[in-house]
């Protein structure tokens, strides 16, 4: 049973572009979903450190002290282990699968010790699907066979040979197996744990194990290289870019929000949700951030996602859903696994998405804006995307004054949401730039007479006298972090007093020294019990918020002070806790791309003063 909760920070990711694992500085691997992102867990020690299952590889009987980097310029994590008798070094990776479907995935653990002499101990206790489903353990000469009635994992060590220590000591029960490896400086000795892998199971020779090693280095770095990126903070922008990848699902292109489900915006609290599935508006946020760097063909493969889902939901004469699962498909429906007492406690754990059925007006500004973006690159959608695009734009013009829950997914009712007038009206724009500058059909009379009546509609309603600031929704005094977005998407101009008072009543009351508030929950109750942290998303936002309106170097400050709170790996979950801890679920889409977007925007407008 692991002894506690290792903080969510500490922890690495992993991933071969189907799914993925997070690893702590322990060497132990906490979470693992397979075959895909959204898959049941076989390691879920995250959200249950008795029930969950986990995989550890660490030293034995020694007092020792852990850090972890990235190989640069890939997702191959090392953990490296300080002790009096010695320094070893794990390295964690999966070799990428490709764009094909597989339930074949890959996970290597390589141990090699740098110098002095140190035995380490691996612990392999996996759970299946959340810890529900029973096992048999079947043995054979080259490894272990984990089988449920579903799935199979299989469990081989290295092939012993010249300079590579095979386990010894090596126990099986009903929890798992254990082993250990004595190394003395030079050795190596190492894991490989595969899904759906070949029956029997076959030990790795220690120079298929380099090769595979090889070539996953060699794919990330190749990957990285079509990046345009020279500007400051190359090194925080390219390991957010990296993130992003791991988090696309390589068939269909789709973005995942985190790779991990129930991680508390409160420790201790309520608000877990799952968020290993495509956001609509998360996914096209990133269109942006991936064009920026010169990933068109990353924009290229969401789009045409994005293009079927506009045709599916067209088809069906029903609105587009907030949030799909990587192949499409918008089945989410939320569960809670009771049996498991969440991140240090914080119940309940929840797996699918309730949210997935709410009104959110706001994605049709992000979706279209993304597809702006990519026109002016040269990235289209097809004719028949275009055709059921215009029809969505014909439903919106229907019902855009209607409530929606909003960006936020409260779960409090429907209200006018300012920021969901905002982003139609984006949608509607955009529609019209696209038709008249390509020359596409479309109503533009018609989205033009709305598009105009959103804009005096938020203009009129959505902006308090009194507090002399847009607001959360109509009728309320409330303040809302999503509006930092305004002058960016092109509504206001950033000079304008309306919106630079707006701008001091954010930086007055939901700006903590430099990180942001989504909204106060106590003055506008969501539905949920207790309260969040500061919001990554809307802390980069401020920073742009500032840039554009002429205090850059407040934005610079402000942008600095941000990163100091990334793990000692560059990673962001979705909020930042009063202490600093990262809270929510982690690492978060959200945060990277709007790093990324902020980076090059802040680097454009310094570069410029310069």
């Amino acid at each position: 049973m692991r002894p506690n909760y290792p903080g969510v920070e500490e922890h690495g990711l992993i991933g071969d572009l189907q799914t993925a694992a997070l690893i702590d500085k322990d060497g132990t691997v906490d979470w693992f979903c397979a075959p895909r992102f959204d898959s049941p867990s076989f390691f879920g020690a995250l959200l249950d450190r008795r029930k969950g299952g986990y995989f550890q590889l660490s030293p034995h009987g020694v007092k020792y002290t852990s850090k972890q980097l990235y190989l640069p310029g890939t997702p191959i994590l090392i953990t490296r282990f300080h002790s009096a008798d010695g320094v070893g070094e794990l390295l964690d990776f999966m070799p990428v699968t490709g764009e094909q479907v597989t339930d074949r995935h890959r996970l290597i653990r390589l141990i090699r010790m740098v110098r002095g002499t140190m035995r380490f101990r691996f612990d392999c206790r996996p759970r299946f699907n959340y810890g529900r489903d029973p096992y048999e353990l079947e043995v054979n000469p080259e490894g272990d066979v984990f089988r449920s009635r579903t799935l199979t994992l299989t469990l081989s060590a290295f092939k012993e040979s010249e300079g590579l220590v095979g386990p010894e000591d090596v126990r099986r029960d009903e929890e798992g197996v254990s082993a250990y490896y004595t190394l003395h400086g030079g050795d190596i000795g190492g894991v490989v744990l595969e899904t759906a892998g070949p029956h029997p199971p076959r030990a790795l020779s220690k120079e298929h194990a380099c090769e595979l090693l090889a070539e996953t280095r060699d794919h990330w770095r190749r990957w990285l290289n079509g990046s345009h990126y020279t500007g400051r903070w190359r090194e925080m922008v390219e390991r957010s870019a990296i993130t992003l990848k791991l988090m696309t699902y390589a068939p269909t292109g789709a973005l995942i929000a985190a790779p991990t489900t129930g991680l508390p915006e409160q420790v201790g609290g309520q608000r877990n949700w799952d968020y290993r599935y495509t956001w609509i508006r998360d996914a096209s946020f990133s269109v942006h951030a991936l064009l920026c760097l010169g990933f068109d063909d990353e924009a290229r493969r969401y789009l045409h996602w994005l293009d079927e889902r506009i045709c599916e939901a067209a088809d069906s004469d029903q609105p587009l859903q907030i949030m799909y699962r990587v192949d499409g498909s918008p089945h989410l429906d939320e569960e809670v696994l009771g049996h498991l007492e969440g991140y240090r406690g914080s119940a309940p754990v929840r797996v699918g998405n309730g949210a997935a059925g709410q009104l959110q007006l706001d994605i049709y500004g992000e979706a279209l804006n993304s597809l702006d973006l990519a026109g002016r690159k040269g990235l289209f959608v097809s004719y028949d995307g275009w055709r059921k695009t215009t029809d969505l734009m014909d439903w919106l013009c229907e019902h855009w004054d209607e409530p929606e829950d909003g960006i936020w997914e409260t779960r409090s009712g429907r209200q006018d949401f300012t920021y969901g007038r905002l982003m139609s009206w984006v949608a509607l724009d955009r529609a019209i730039r696209l038709a008249d500058r390509r020359g596409r059909p479309g109503d533009i009379a018609r989205w033009t007479i709305e598009r105009n009546a959103i804009y005096e509609q938020v203009m009129t309603r959505g902006f308090h006298p009194g507090r002399r600031a847009f607001v959360q929704h109509y009728g309320s005094d409330i303040l809302d972090a999503a509006l930092l977005v305004m002058p960016g998407v092109g509504f206001i101009a950033p000079t304008d007093p309306m919106w630079q008072s707006t701008l001091r009543a954010i930086d007055s009351e939901l700006v903590s020294d430099s990180l942001v508030y989504r909204y106060d929950p106590k003055a506008s109750p969501d539905g949920l019990v207790g309260t969040e942290g500061t919001f990554s998303m809307c802390t980069f936002w401020y920073v742009q918020a500032l840039a554009l309106s002429g205090r850059l170097d407040d934005a610079q400050l402000i942008f600095e002070k941000m990163l100091t709170y990334s793990t000692s790996l560059g990673l962001y979950s979705e909020e930042i806790a009063p202490n600093g801890e990262q809270i929510g679920n982690f690492p978060q889409a959200f945060s990277h791309l709007s790093l990324i977007s902020t980076a090059v925007s802040l680097n454009n407008l310094l570069d410029e003063r310069s």
